[in-house]
């Protein structure tokens, strides 16, 4: 099967989960990442794109910016791509619900808890507080309401009584590095698709906790 498949990654920060979703696409996904967008100018994420020879554009916040302003600056962007799909990799910008519609069904993101527990930000410390024992990582589509899109795929890691939210946080990036490519290589075959606000893999609903969850 040819390269034809067009992913689009959204970043502002180091970019691992790029870099991971680059690799998977050098070795096994039917698909290529076409394009970088960054919120941030200094996002190390855009130069692992320039050494992987991926164009790269930067949409940075302007003062006194509506968010809808915002994201019509950000779908210009996305449109110049033609993208098949649209993953959010660590880019830290609530959408407005217009720009999340246009592209339901399309855009996916990677949080780091084991949804719907602790949606947001903190999420690693608010685990150990909570005396958690497993903590983990959710793929999702994205939908208007936040971190709240139709869990695909989970991954869990065990929390230790002396860890701490940045040694919890290691071990979590670790698996997302390994469940993010192969939900990126489920969508470009064709087999991952989101109807009527729940997720489907190879026509058979996905439970609320993600595939394979026990």
């Amino acid at each position: 099967m040819p390269k034809n498949f067009r992913v689009l990654v959204l970043i502002s920060g180091n970019g691992s989960n790029l870099q991971a979703i680059i690799d998977g696409c050098d070795d096994t996904l039917q698909a290529d990442v076409v394009g970088v967008i960054s919120n941030k100018p200094d996002a190390y994420g855009l130069i692992r794109a320039h050494h992987s020879e991926i164009d790269t554009s930067c949409v940075i916040v302007h003062k006194d910016e509506t968010r809808q302003e915002y994201d019509s600056r950000l779908d210009a962007a996305i449109s110049k791509y033609q993208p098949d799909l649209i993953v959010m990799a660590g880019f830290m910008r609530i959408l407005s619900d217009e720009l999340v519609s246009k592209y339901q069904g399309k855009m996916i993101n990677i949080h780091p808890s084991l949804l719907p527990k602790y949606t947001g930000l903190n999420t690693h410390q608010r685990a150990i507080d909570a005396k958690d024992t497993e903590h983990g990582a959710s793929v999702h589509f994205v939908t208007p309401e936040l971190d709240s899109g139709p869990v695909i795929l989970q991954a869990k890691v065990p929390v230790y009584e002396d860890d701490s939210a940045e040694l919890l946080a290691e071990r979590v990036h670790e698996q997302e590095h390994a469940i993010y490519p192969m939900v990126v290589n489920w969508f470009a075959a064709g087999r991952l698709k989101m109807v009527d606000g729940q997720a489907y893999l190879d026509d058979k609903l996905i439970g609320p906790n993600g595939y394979a969850a026990d």
